[in-house]
């Protein structure tokens, strides 16, 4: 576990009003995901997790730019960024982030998020197994981009979508790399509420706090989250390693280096058969 002293992704704060706030803080990135950034949000909910101070948590991107988070960060510059300590924390089967959606789901306390901008990726599908509720900015916007990255959805999002739309639906989102407005997240459920982007955080700690006591019942909150996340844990832990050995499989593709090589060139990518 990092210490919180140690982050640098990503921004560890505490209320005495029992509110803790994980912002991810890497702006000039877009708040890109990175395995260090995986490995910090999963020791920030650890320590949250074990502090019983925090009754709630907030997780939300750099309010200096227009993004939550654009996804992964495949950039080779990340590991000049890692320490002989962080190398040594990464798990070398490369299953940093399904520690992590292992993390948010089996957290025992509420998390809320605030979606400033753009959620791309594991920016959005990490929302979709842990968090209770989601609120979004107008400016916001989901990108289900696996598909032109030759990648398939995580975050166990190939069983938590046909949950929100049926497979018809979410399998079209998912083969077809969808954007997803604002306001059009909130009407297929997604979201909860949009908001203008100057009342997003405002409003996001509102209804935090309704969830914390006096004015809740902290202990029913927390153990209604439990009983609805455990009636599906079983099928989440299989389906994050169905999902990690697809993404093995596809991390081997040529497809990969297609698509990488497309984006780089501002082209449409032509696949090979496979």
């Amino acid at each position: 576990m990092i210490a919180i002293k140690d982050f640098r992704d990503i921004k560890y704060e505490k209320e005495e009003n029992g509110i803790g706030t994980i912002t991810i803080n890497r702006p000039e990135r877009r708040n890109a995901l990175s395995p260090i950034t995986f490995l910090e949000l999963e020791s920030a909910f650890d320590h949250m997790e074990r502090d019983d101070d925090i009754r709630v948590v907030i997780i939300t991107g750099n309010q200096d730019g227009n993004a939550f988070s654009s996804g992964a960060y495949m950039s080779p510059k990340i590991a000049s960024e890692m320490t002989p300590e962080i190398k040594e924390m990464l798990d070398p089967t490369d299953k940093s982030s399904i520690h992590m959606a292992r993390k948010i789901f089996d957290f025992p306390k509420p998390i809320v998020a605030a979606v400033n901008g753009l959620a791309i990726g594991g920016g959005i599908t990490m929302l979709l197994i842990g968090a209770d509720l989601i609120y979004a900015s107008e400016n916001a916007y989901l990108g289900f981009y696996f598909v032109q990255n030759a990648f398939m959805s995580e975050f166990a999002s190939t069983f938590l979508l046909p949950l929100y739309f049926g497979f018809q639906k979410a399998k079209e989102i998912i083969y077809f790399g969808a954007k997803i407005e604002a306001q059009e997240a909130f009407e297929l459920g997604l979201v909860n509420k949009v908001l203008p982007l100057n009342e997003l955080v405002p409003y996001t700690r509102e209804q935090a706090l309704k969830l914390i006591t006096p004015k809740a019942p902290g202990l029913s909150i927390r153990l209604m989250r439990k009983a609805v996340h455990d009636i599906f844990k079983a099928q989440i832990y299989k389906i994050l390693d169905i999902e990690n050995e697809g993404y093995t499989t596809l991390l081997k593709s040529e497809n990969v280096g297609i698509a990488i090589s497309a984006r780089r060139k501002k082209i449409e990518p032509v696949f090979k058969e496979r």
